[in-house]
Order: structure tokens, then sequence, then C-alpha cells
């Protein structure tokens, strides 16, 4: 893959970000439930739908005892029955991410995350480590406190899923995008939570620029700690990747190494998604397709994954079958943005990705 050395290659890139993004998380959301829906059961899922290898979104159940076990939201998430795309946190906080730079610039504070979050984000559409700063937040805690009072869930997924957009504004520019999501993530979290954010903004960075997967995942891992949790576990997905092993006893020898962590912990996920880029090898859907299959938290991880494929792809590369039935259409509990374009918001982003460096970032035009 090439420099984006042109506005309209950016522009394509950052939409295919948000697409990637919006279609993934569709795909996984369905399954989202890592402890009922292990790797081994989405594949029997798909087996009796004569839907592998999967390539497009999940089909309709094929029996009652599947559907039963389902999120509540499956039916407007499976193929056929999409219009437009379902409501979910992982889209929610990208626009989130996407008006708070739009209000307060790359200067922001975590305080301001939080005001953004009271004025603009219902409460009960947060979850674990989110909930938890939220209601800190409204008892007067101020960062960084608001991510260590009461709070079990600092190293979970949270921050990593609010990191995308400090990439597609960063374009090639990784450590910028890294300071950017921690400054975000040091509301509701701490650890490994700050740094599974970091590594996601420095990776959809890197995948503007990036000549392959690998590459954007070695620039990613320079932005944390080489000795943290977070760091060892996607080098250890890149060591078994390189020898050959199949994907699946990737994922089986990670799972026993990161299982007792839960299936909503950062490492744990970080692991899938790490296995569903390097085996997907920049294909879109296969990337997407088997980050879902991996399990744990299929619709952040489908989401990330097809954030980062999207950006190296662009839009007009992504198969129709994943942009057609979302009809350029977002749903959002974000106040002031629930019906609001995919292209619109893209062409804002677009906006503070050129406007938002004094110098241009590497690979990208004066």
């Amino acid at each position: 893959m090439t420099a984006v050395r042109t506005e309209p290659e950016l522009a394509d890139r950052i939409l295919g970000g948000w697409v990637g993004r919006i279609a993934g998380n569709m795909l996984g959301k369905p399954v989202e439930q890592g402890e009922v829906w292990t790797r081994e059961r989405i594949d029997r899922y798909l087996r009796r739908a004569a839907a592998l290898p999967l390539t497009d979104y999940l089909p309709e159940p094929a029996d009652e005892s599947d559907g039963l076990a389902l999120r509540p939201e499956w039916r407007q998430c499976v193929r056929g029955r999409i219009d437009g795309s379902c409501r979910d946190d992982d889209v929610d906080y990208a626009i989130l991410g996407l008006h708070l730079l739009e209000t307060h610039g790359f200067d922001f504070s975590t305080e301001q995350v939080g005001d953004l979050w009271l004025l603009r984000l219902p409460y009960l559409q947060t979850f674990t480590a989110e909930r938890a700063a939220y209601r800190n937040l409204a008892d007067g805690l101020k960062p960084p406190l608001t991510a260590t009072h009461h709070n079990p869930y600092q190293e979970w997924i949270g921050a990593l899923i609010r990191a995308d957009v400090y990439g597609w504004t960063s374009p090639g520019a990784p450590r910028r995008a890294a300071a950017l999501a921690r400054r975000d993530a040091v509301l509701s979290h701490t650890g490994n939570g700050v740094y599974g954010a970091m590594f996601a903004a420095a990776l959809i960075s890197a995948a503007f620029t990036a000549p392959t997967v690998r590459h954007a995942l070695d620039t990613a891992l320079t932005v944390v700690p080489a000795s943290c949790r977070l760091a060892r576990t996607v080098r250890r997905v890149a060591t078994l990747h390189e020898t050959g092993l199949a994907w699946e006893d990737t994922l089986a020898t990670l799972g026993e190494e990161t299982g007792g962590l839960g299936w909503i912990h950062t490492v744990p996920n970080a692991a899938v998604l790490t296995a569903g880029l390097l085996y997907g090898d920049g294909d879109f859907t296969r990337t997407i397709a088997l980050t879902v299959r991996g399990g744990l938290d299929t619709d952040s991880n489908g989401a990330t994954a097809g954030s980062v494929a999207g950006v190296l792809n662009g839009a007009a590369a992504i198969p129709a079958q994943w942009k057609d039935p979302l009809r350029d259409t977002v749903r959002s509990a974000v106040f002031g943005f629930d019906g609001v374009r995919i292209s619109a918001l893209a062409e804002r982003t677009l906006r503070l990705a050129t406007a938002g460096f004094e110098a241009p970032a590497a690979g990208y035009p004066a």
C-alpha cells in the first residue's frame, strides 16, 4: 500500500475507516457476549446456516436456540434485514470524538471530554468503565480520579473503542494520534486500558501510510511500553503468525495465555484483533470475518478491524455487500447526531485531518 498523496485519496481512506468501523461493528453485534458466543459456537452457527467462509453479514439463525442466544438487536443486524446502521457505543464514541475535536480542537483537555459526555451522551448508553467514570463525573470528581474511584473496569476495552477518530485525524502521525487518545482514555482507564487506546489510534494512523498491515502493527507498538502486557500479547500473536501456525491454533494458544482476564479486557481482545488483521492480510472481508469469528467482544473488535482495513483499502474498495445495506446512515445515541450521514461524518473528519497540522504528516502533501 502506497502513502497517501492526494486529498481525494485521503478522503477515500477516511470514509473507508468510518464505513469499516460501522460494518465491522454490525457484523459482530449479534454475537457480542463472549462467555456465550465462543469462537467454536460462532463457527457452529455459521456452519448450520451454510455461511462458512463468512463473506457477508451474519445470516439469520438456523434454529430457535441460536436465535434466543443472540443479542436482542440481531434482527436489525443480519443480512437481508439491515436498513441503515444499528446504534452502538462503538460508533457513538467515534461520533462523540469527532464532536470533541470540532468543539475544542486538538488541544482539548480530559475535563472537556467528560463535560461532553455529560452534555451529549445518555448515562444508560454507557457501560463498565465509562459508566463508572460518568457516575464519578456526575458526583463532581475530576480526572484522573474519575478513572480509579469505584471502577473495577480500568483495563477493559472501552478506551480502545474511543480511539479511532484520533487516528483518522492524524494520518501518518501515530505518536500524535496516540497522545490524543491517551488524553481521552485517562478519563476512565488506567494501565493496559490506556495503552489499548494509544495502540489503536496509532495503528489506524499508521494504516494511512504503511505498506502492509504488519508494518502498521509494528509502528503502533512503538507508542506503548514494550514491557506492558498489551505489547507482549500483540508481539506473541505476530510471532505465532510468522511461524505459519493456523489462525485457529494461534487463537487457542492466546486464549490459554490470556483467558483469565475475561472477555471484555483489553489484552485478550487485542490478541483477537491482531490475529484478525494479520491473517486477514489486508483483505477487508477476510479481516473483519476472522476478527468476529475470533469471539470475545465481537462488535468492538470487528469495528476496530474494519476501521484499520477500511483505511488500508479505502472506501471505494470495500465490497458492496458491506456498504450498501448501511444506506449511508448512522443511528446514534449522541444527542444531535441520530440519522447523520456516514459520508457527512467522513467529510467533517477530513476537514479536521487537513487542518489539524501546522506541518503535514509524513507522506501527506504540504
